[in-house]
């Protein structure tokens, strides 16, 4: 049996009879040396801050490039900390799905502790303040969603738990970037050291919104010090970043595989948050994280690693590459019409002729002849490893109702950009689109919860499901005549599509995608195989 904890490392031969990679270097050493001089500690121990950085981490190390590791800390659930890290002392194993079959097992350990964020635990926070006042601290990097940097609601008003923080001032935050906040106000009393905060989230602008978040806790807690440090870039620096790697919930065909070697501690644990915890991720090979270059006290030496540094202009088109023409538009368009057909697999979809030429249109013909080329990636490149191999992966588990949550708050990025180049372009002619309007007609489709054989389904989460489904209610499979007049609303709002379509000739083409969707079962193939006929 295999133990994935310090015990059951030291004896590795069974691991390698078994094919996995085990790190290559003292980990008690590094371990010793990350806590006299940590360099990076890391918020939001999920499955990408596992598979991505922590492997890239652990490359440096193994190559004798970096002598420290990262320091992970939870915010949100300290269960992930308490049942997840802890009891395999901080170690992970990544399993890595190669779209030609191969399964590469690699037992991670760069993780040199973990920590709970919560200023309530005296001990704990007490641990992270000492940490953020060592001079050696060069960076803190993020993983914890877009709606993690969020401190005012949809109104635009601070939050209740921000408020709740700007007034009590730093000393005992309750909310998360609260927290964050006091940590870093810790490292200003101590003689304002340098540091980068670095937000890897997949997100627009990650480093703008984690900057605008700090800054509103920096100017609520009336400190003018304190403002001028966060202000000042050659002391706190927040970088701009691209993140871009698929790492879904752990799946239960990699659970058996390492059931059958041996595994010991596979039996999954759910939180009281609702978190689904294993001691394993499983992702695909394809990976990319650009970094703006600017760390006021020093970095890893993580290009060594794969990363890119560049500048902020390059990081900015690059996410601008991927978000609105190369991937995520794609995406996007599988999951929707995923739903509505029936599918739980993204790589089946990448099966169905109809949608392969639906994403195949969207990404080389209507988005590449308006997509800006960042120089250090190549977007027709990019775009070829998405639709040839990334999707098509057999072996990876992600599905089109995880890809469908949220999907409100990307359609004005995912098709929105590209829809607002062709009405900027006077040598274009929005009209042309066809894929993109489809695209956001099967969104349309898909909010009314019925697949297109006519069953009910359950929508993915969205903050906006209310909202939508109300404007759309009362319009009914194989009732076309239901709809009309009852998408203006929507189409008409720029914070919705990008722009106000119904002043654009895209308006009179999603509405006539819609309502021929509702002929009845089997419209929506019908529709799909007219329009990209």
């Amino acid at each position: 049996m295999l133990a994935l904890n310090e015990k059951g490392i030291q004896s590795p031969a069974p691991w390698l009879e078994k094919g996995y990679t085990l790190p290559a270097f003292d980990r008690a050493a590094m371990i010793a040396r990350t806590k006299q001089a940590p360099a990076w500690v890391h918020f939001g121990a999920g499955n990408i801050f596992r598979a991505f950085q922590c492997a890239a981490m652990q490359k440096l190390l193994n190559e004798g490039k970096a002598d420290t590791g990262i320091i992970a800390v939870e915010g949100f659930d300290y269960e992930i900390v308490e049942k997840g890290y802890r009891p395999n002392d901080n170690y992970t194993l990544l399993v890595t799905l190669k779209s030609d079959g191969q399964v590469e097992k690699t037992v991670i350990g760069s993780i040199a502790e973990s920590c709970i964020l919560d200023s309530e635990n005296v001990p704990e926070f007490e641990h992270l303040k000492e940490i953020f006042r060592n001079p050696s601290l060069q960076m803190a990097s993020f993983t914890i969603t877009e709606k993690g940097y969020a401190v005012r609601d949809a109104g635009g008003s601070l939050t209740p738990a921000i408020s709740a923080d700007l007034a009590a001032g730093p000393g005992a935050p309750r909310s998360y970037l609260g927290k964050v906040a006091s940590l870093l106000y810790t490292r200003y009393q101590a003689g304002c050291l340098p540091i980068a905060l670095v937000s890897m989230d997949n997100c627009s602008h990650n480093g703008e919104k984690l900057l605008q978040a700090i800054r509103t806790f920096a100017e609520g807690w009336g400190d003018a010090g304190f403002l001028a440090y966060v202000s000042d870039p050659a002391r706190v620096s927040f970088p701009w970043t691209m993140i871009d790697k698929i790492t879904p919930r752990p799946d239960a065909s990699v659970e058996a595989i390492l059931r059958a070697d041996g595994l010991q501690g596979l039996d999954p644990v759910v939180t009281s948050k609702h978190t689904y915890i294993a001691p394993f991720v499983n992702a695909e090979e394809s990976e990319y994280l650009v970094i703006e270059d600017a760390f006021p006290n020093g970095r890893p030496p993580l290009e060594a690693a794969g990363f890119y540094f560049t500048d902020r202009d390059t990081v900015n088109r690059v996410e601008r590459m991927k978000v609105t023409t190369c991937l995520n538009p794609l995406h996007t368009a599988l999951a929707v019409f995923g739903c509505l057909l029936g599918y739980t697999r993204i790589s089946d979809e990448m099966k169905d002729a109809d949608l392969v030429r639906l994403i195949r249109t969207i990404g080389y013909q209507e988005g590449l002849p308006v997509v800006t080329d960042p120089g250090i990636i190549r977007p027709k490149e990019f775009i070829d490893t998405v639709v040839g191999v990334r999707l098509p992966n057999p072996f990876m588990p992600d599905t089109p109702q995880r890809i469908a949550c949220d999907t409100s708050q990307k359609v004005p990025i995912r098709f929105g950009e590209t829809i607002k180049s062709y009405l900027a372009d006077p040598t274009r002619n929005a009209g042309d689109l066809k894929a993109i309007p489809l695209a956001i007609a099967g969104w349309l489709r898909y909010l009314l919860a019925v697949d297109d054989e006519g069953h009910p389904f359950e929508l993915s989460p969205d903050p906006l499901l209310p909202r939508l489904q109300a404007a759309l209610a009362g319009i009914e499979l194989g009732r076309p005549e239901t709809a009309q007049g009852k998408l203006d609303t929507l189409l008409s709002d720029p914070v919705l599509f990008a722009a106000d379509l119904t002043a654009t000739p895209l308006a009179a083409v999603i509405t006539a995608d819609f309502a021929a969707m509702l002929e009845g079962p089997g419209a929506v193939r019908k529709t799909l195989q007219r329009v990209l006929a």
